[in-house]
């Protein structure tokens, strides 16, 4: 059982509650989630199951898109509706065009402090644990990239966000930061996950329809190929004896794929591929072979990751 299921997350349940129950369901042992959710918030949950679970890194950069309820005038502890109350102010002067005025400095590449009720270490210990314990420590920013960030309805006190941005990025975070830079504080009213990398909420599959599926045996139709998420990057195909190669671990140089300027030993630039590119390779007969890594030094591609014969 090898592959990617798209799962829409129901609210109340953990991100690692979905992945139990999916091991339950498939009698998979290997089962793994990319992307956690909050409890509370719903939506695209991409579940990797046997040789699926390699891949998860790679789906890990893939950027996502989420629609985001704020409420302003309310800031919590744990910057959404779940938290406890740390702050209430005056929202009835604010205006559709101050919020989405002080959305500009908001997208594009900014610096953002996790939330002390996130999944963060600290010397060690999970900060939403130490949060719960009521200590309080320093954070240090990190940079995150929000590609869209607008308004799609408004409702005041009520609005809601469209945000696609890039790995790590907290929406909680995003809530709470906007309410402090309006003056009047904000949390996350609710959070739906509307698409990660090439999985979108229209074809996710709800729990109820994944247990009928496993119990009526019509669940292979929802499980997405191993490859799925590697689909943007460059593909060949290989003989027999490249192929024999390849599941040896030793590094083969491809004739029919252009390395370009992977090997210009200049400083990388947005328009030129970074020394670490990958490509993904198929048997002369379909199956999904593996990953491989360019390596500039060598001047060939090294296997990174090969998978049994049974990914199509």
């Amino acid at each position: 059982m090898n592959g990617i299921l798209n799962v829409n997350k129901p609210p109340g349940i953990t991100s690692f509650g979905v992945v139990s129950r999916v091991k339950r369901l498939s009698g998979e042992r290997r089962v793994g989630h990319a992307g956690t959710l909050d409890p509370t918030a719903t939506g695209v949950l991409p579940v990797c199951l046997g040789q699926g679970t390699r891949v998860v890194q790679f789906l890990a950069d893939a950027p996502k898109t989420y629609q985001a309820r704020v409420e302003l005038g309310v800031a919590t502890d744990t910057y959404d509706a779940s938290g406890r109350i740390t702050h209430t102010g005056d929202p009835s002067g604010i205006s559709r065009e101050q919020v989405a005025l002080a959305l500009a400095s908001f997208r594009g590449l900014i610096r953002q402090t996790p939330p002390m009720y996130s999944a963060v270490k600290h010397q060690g210990q999970r900060l939403y644990k130490l949060a719960r314990a009521g200590i309080e420590v320093e954070r240090k920013s990190r940079p995150k990239q929000i590609y869209r960030l607008e308004i799609t309805d408004w409702q005041p006190p009520v609005f809601t966000l469209e945000v696609e941005c890039g790995k790590g990025t907290y929406i909680r975070s995003l809530a709470h930061d906007l309410g402090q830079a309006l003056g009047c504080g904000a949390n996350l009213a609710g959070l739906v996950r509307l698409s990660y990398g090439p999985f979108d909420i229209q074809a996710a599959v709800s729990l109820p329809r994944l247990e009928d599926a496993f119990g009526a045996g019509y669940w292979p139709h929802l499980v997405h190929p191993v490859d799925t998420v590697l689909l943007h990057w460059r593909a060949v195909v290989v003989d027999a004896a490249t192929e024999h190669t390849i599941r040896n671990g030793a590094a083969v140089a491809l004739e029919n794929i252009d390395t370009g300027d992977l090997t210009d030993p200049r400083p990388q630039s947005p328009a030129r591929p970074s020394p670490e590119t990958y490509c993904r390779t198929y048997t002369i007969d379909g199956y999904f072979l593996g990953i491989l890594r360019f390596d500039p030094e060598k001047g060939a591609w090294q296997p990174d990751k090969v998978f049994l014969p049974c990914c199509r």
